[in-house]
């Protein structure tokens, strides 16, 4: 029986278009380097005041891809499927975007974990199943990636992989 649920926010409830071309510029442009990925290990091996520039940057342009986002019709039926369960959502994605995707959808989590948080999709996991008071093994990880299911074995989340399709509805 599953007693909590945990959602991914980009690819998984939204779509989201950032522009990356332009972010990893802004980012190689901040950190006086050629840009290696994967963005979030980059970003983690940051010193903080240099961090702190990359993550305004980078909700920059999440906020500006906001006028575009759209709706994935599959992970908003999971989420309204469980609607008398505890619910966290983990995301990549800042507080600010995350905060304006919520508002914006009205939809309601008991815990949020942005990247402000950690960097790291299995210590997201691992601190919202803490905060939701439930066993990983309890717990449904809802998200779009082969990292996700990766970070949801590791964990012991039981995972539902949603389809990455955009809504006949744009920003609502």
């Amino acid at each position: 029986m599953i007693e909590a649920v945990i959602f991914d926010l980009d690819g998984t409830l939204i779509n989201l278009p950032i522009n990356y071309d332009k972010l990893f510029e802004q980012i190689e442009n901040i950190t006086k380097t050629d840009y290696v990925g994967p963005l979030t290990v980059a970003v983690s091996k940051l010193d903080e005041k240099t961090r702190k520039k990359v993550f305004k940057a980078w909700d920059q342009a999440e906020l500006k891809a906001l006028a575009e986002m759209t709706i994935n019709d599959e992970g908003l039926a999971i989420y309204k499927k469980f609607t008398g369960k505890p619910k966290a959502l983990v995301t990549m994605q800042g507080k600010a975007l995350a905060k304006a995707v919520l508002m914006r959808l009205k939809l309601s989590f008991n815990v949020v974990v942005t990247r402000e948080n950690s960097l790291d999709r299995i210590e997201q996991l691992e601190y919202a199943t803490q905060k939701l008071r439930t066993r990983a093994k309890k717990t449904l990880f809802v998200g779009n990636t082969p990292g996700d299911s990766s970070a949801a074995a590791n964990v012991g989340c039981q995972f539902r992989k949603v389809r990455n399709e955009k809504s006949a509805v744009p920003n609502p």
